[in-house]
């Protein structure tokens, strides 16, 4: 794509990144064919919600994503990345109700047309902003295969699924007691409820028996609820209690005679062992007053205000009604007393109010025939295969506890239930008893109803719309075409790999999981990767309510794409960990993708050093390094095929943090501080040499090499050098070419231990000639002793590189040192003492004073901060920060004199 034979001067990542996103998405390189050669690999991507904008959590999840599905696409896996996003039910209806509650009106007034007009254009703009978000993040995502949740296909699957779940029997409407969120007027599954421990109080009334013998204490949370009790109960078992059980007693305020009944499910420790009995209110009395026939009567409206069957607090709010209750008990005198409480109280997860156990008609799923098959899967195929293995345990233990799902929501915005009520029937409304027919679409439903209530029946289809998650338990397969048979489907599915948070195993991976089995009889992916939490600079967990998220646009903007996706993978230690993020939010920066950057940068120098040096030639035009290698040659082409092995083995097995941190070590180190150094002597020699050649040759196999392995990674710098190297054509990208192989028969490990010993043997020269102060371009002396033969057998083998880079001109090799070699300096590295003579080249007298007249400054210095330290005035009295700027220093001096001591101990 470009005619440049070398790079600019720096690395520019805004424009490189625009540059290669716009090339990709014109050439749809990463278009999907279900025809293609290749052993298929697919993931779909847990769509964000079309409400959102891009936040860490996303960047992280859509980098490790991926990385690996680059990687398959390069060791020639037919792929498929399929991208779409979530409707999102309950957040776009409470953004589009505050809409229209910002012009003074509600839902009701503006009627369900203009509603859902009003939430698709709020959809369209939402959802572009996190799409181009996503791209700009360079995911190699096929964008033309892009879904959402409520579009024509998926929408029929939807309905699909209703239809047949309700048809085999497992899906049924009932009576049953359902969280309620009074904030957005709906119920809400258990899963979207979040428990929290809150402060509160317990109070204990008095109930007195009907025949006037005495009474019974009570102890509640939620004193507005005793307007609705039905009965006391007791333990069967309780001696304190068992002869009163079928007598009843007075329900205070009200004046309700209930009866008191036995049931072992209470505790009999707990409290005074009596406890107040609400069905409508509570869902372990709903069980107990099923047992039982007690009466279920509903004290609550649905926005949280008490009803009429709440008799003088009717029309008060829960909150206000709890206070005039408990106020009026007391004057009754049925007050006892009031405790202090701290204990779980449910919220909605959307509506972030308490939520309220209601007695409700709603739509559920018989979970239970659905789980047998997901645990059927797991128990005897291990599939889906968790990664970490942990995790298999939590996903198990959710199906089995597992409870039947209420799937109705009373919104507008989402897939709309197909059921239509025959309310010619019911007097033209929707009741409790109206008779309903499930169908595909309403021509279907008239048709039945016509067959059975003739031409004059009258329709109308349930309000509701389904839970989110009933569609998004469908996307898998859903995506690519089911119900139909599919190419995609068919290619595609069951997809290799679901990427995903611990934090919605239960809402989201179980539910796939039991609709997959059910309709596809497969599991819907063979690997569940669990990815951790991306937490602030503090370890908290990032969040709107603590406003300490970090915006991943601000970091692609200050240091790139690349940098950013690389310091995330590169922070995974094992998975399914939690990854802190440092961040600086007074200047907003980041070090470590700060260091990313400068990655970045190194890979660009080098690659800008290495092409100048290749005379605009290609590594093809070189042709592959084979013969007349010399010695740092083989060392290079064995690290990099370590370095291969390595990172494929890495990848296979989802440790990216560790491939992207070994292929770190090997390109910094290994290729760009080492080999590079160790040629430049060649690069400088004849055109005609062949040593030239040859370290033209491996200098050019190794680059393009690196850019193919760490092109999962950092796409955009490595698609930009790799074009630039290859002088490829148009239509040729690093994105389709072949991931390197290991070549096992030139992994050479005792070669790699001689240089291991060749470069702690150089570092340690260089930084002995520094304290000595010995001019750079200096050739020195230096001997090197070691009683062991195989490492003097090494080093005299790498001796022309210790003198090359560590300018030594005499180097004497040794087991003995039966030499005076006079005044020297001395380092070890290993079982290696190194020596270099230093009369002649220092004035070792005055270097010594030198440093002794810092190590003089540095102690006073430390007598200071250690006095203020052990001061309890300045203890005291100083802030926080004041004092710990003061330990910092102190730790920085004692350290800085621990080094000054041991410079002047080895110029002794």
């Amino acid at each position: 794509m470009t005619a440049e034979t070398n790079l600019s001067t720096q690395y520019d990542p805004k424009q490189t990144e625009a540059k290669w996103q716009q090339y990709w998405a014109e050439k749809e390189v990463f278009k999907a064919d279900p025809n293609a050669e290749g052993e298929s690999y697919s993931i779909v991507i847990p769509p964000p919600n079309v409400t959102g904008s891009l936040h860490m959590g996303h960047a992280f999840e859509s980098a490790l994503i991926d990385t690996l599905i680059r990687y398959h696409r390069m060791i020639g896996c037919n792929t498929l990345w399929l991208p779409g996003t979530d409707h999102a039910s309950i957040a776009v209806s409470t953004i589009v109700d505050k809409q229209i509650k910002g012009s003074g009106k509600t839902r009701q007034d503006v009627g369900r047309e203009a509603y859902l007009k009003q939430a698709w254009e709020w959809k369209e703009k939402s959802e572009s902003t996190i799409i181009n978000q996503l791209k700009s993040l360079g995911v190699s995502a096929d964008w033309t295969r892009e879904r959402f949740t409520m579009d024509e296909g998926l929408s029929d699957a939807v309905k699909t699924a209703f239809v047949k779940l309700y048809e085999e029997g497992l899906i049924y409407r009932g009576n049953y007691l359902v969280n309620w969120c009074p904030e957005s007027l709906s119920a809400v599954s258990d899963l979207e409820a979040e428990n929290k421990e809150v402060d509160g109080h317990l109070w204990h009334f008095r109930y007195p028996l009907t025949d006037g013998s005495g009474y019974l204490e009570v102890a509640t949370t939620r004193p507005e609820t005793m307007l609705g009790d039905t009965g006391v109960a007791v333990n069967p078992n309780d001696e304190r209690y068992k002869d009163l059980i079928g007598k009843t007693v007075t329900l205070p305020i009200v004046g309700r005679e209930i009866p008191i009944i036995g049931d072992e499910f209470v505790d009999m420790e707990f409290g005074t062992g009596c406890v107040k009995v609400t069905p409508a209110h509570d869902p372990n009395d709903f069980e107990m007053g099923k047992r039982h026939n007690l009466p279920m009567i509903n004290i609550m409206n649905k926005d949280g205000s008490l009803n009429e069957n709440a008799g003088e607090f009717r029309g008060q709010d829960r909150f206000v009604a709890r206070k005039n209750v408990v106020k009026k008990l007391e004057e009754l005198g049925n007050l006892v007393k009031i405790e202090d409480y701290r204990h779980s109280v449910p919220y909605s997860d959307r509506g972030k109010v308490p939520v309220e156990p209601l007695l409700s008609t709603q739509w559920f799923v018989k979970i239970e025939p659905l789980a047998q098959k997901a645990l059927a899967c797991l128990d005897h195929e291990n599939s889906p295969h968790y990664v970490p293995d942990r995790w298999k345990k939590v996903y198990r233990d959710w199906l089995v506890k597992i409870k039947d799902w209420c799937i109705s929501r009373q919104l507008w915005w989402g897939h709309q239930i197909p059921a239509w009520y025959v309310v010619s029937e019911t007097g033209g409304e929707i009741t409790d008893n109206t008779t309903f027919i499930v169908a595909y679409d309403e021509a279907e439903a008239k048709a039945k109803a016509i067959a059975q209530y003739g031409n004059e029946v009258q329709l109308e289809q349930d309000p509701d719309v389904l839970d989110t998650w009933f569609s998004s338990g469908l996307w898998p397969f859903s995506t690519m075409g089911w119900p139909n048979e599919t190419a995609d489907l068919k290619t595609y599915y069951p997809t290799s790999t679901l990427v995903t948070g611990f934090d919605i195993i239960f809402f989201w991976v179980a539910r796939m999981t039991m609709m997959a089995g059910h309709f596809t009889d497969k599991m819907p992916f063979d690997d569940v990767y669990i990815h951790g939490l991306v937490l602030d600079e503090n370890g908290q967990k990032m969040s709107k309510s603590k406003n300490n998220g970090i915006d991943p646009l601000l970091m692609i903007d200050k240091y790139g794409a690349d940098a950013l996706r690389y310091t995330l993978i590169t922070k995974v230690v094992g998975a399914g960990q939690n990854i802190s993020f440092d961040y600086d939010r007074k200047k907003q920066e980041s070090s470590s993708v700060e260091a990313s950057r400068n990655f970045a940068n190194k890979l660009w120098n080098a690659s800008r050093f290495v092409m100048m040096n290749l005379k605009g030639k290609t590594p093809q035009e070189l042709g592959q390094p084979d013969a007349d290698l010399e010695l740092c040659d083989r060392w290079i082409l064995s690290r990099f095929y370590r370095t291969v092995a390595q990172t494929r083995g890495n990848i296979e097995s989802y440790g990216l943090g560790e491939a992207a941190k070994g292929l770190y070590e090997f390109i910094w180190n290994d290729f760009c501080d080492w080999y590079i150094e160790l040629v430049k002597i060649r690069l400088w020699q004849d055109e005609g040499s062949q040593s030239r050649k040859v370290a033209q040759q491996t200098l050019g196999y190794v680059l393009e090499g690196i850019l193919k392995l760490l092109h999962p990674f950092m796409p955009h710098i490595t698609e930009e050098i790799w074009q630039t190297l290859t002088q490829a054509d148009e239509q040729q990208t690093l994105a389709l070419q072949a991931y390197p192989e290991v070549a096992e028969d030139l992994i050479d490990p005792e070669l790699e231990t001689s240089f291991d010993l060749l470069f702690s043997t150089i570092s340690t020269i260089r930084n002995l000639r520094a304290e000595s102060v010995i001019k750079p371009g200096e050739k020195i002396k230096v001997i090197l002793q070691t009683e062991s033969q195989e490492e003097i057998k090494l080093l005299e083998s790498t001796a022309s590189y210790i003198q090359d880079i560590a300018k030594v001109g005499e180097l004497i090799i040794t087991s003995t040192l039966a030499e005076d070699f006079g005044q020297v300096i001395v380092g070890v590295t290993g079982t290696v003492q190194i020596l270099i003579p230093l009369t002649g080249l220092v004035d070792v007298a005055a270097l010594q004073g030198k440093l002794q007249k810092k190590l003089d400054k540095i102690e006073k210095d430390i007598k200071s901060l250690t006095g203020r330290l052990n001061n309890p005035g300045f203890i005291n009295k100083a802030p926080a920060e004041v004092i710990q700027t003061a330990k910092d220093d102190l730790a920085e001096a004692q350290k800085q004199a621990e080094i000054l001591r041991e410079r002047l101990e080895r110029l002794k």
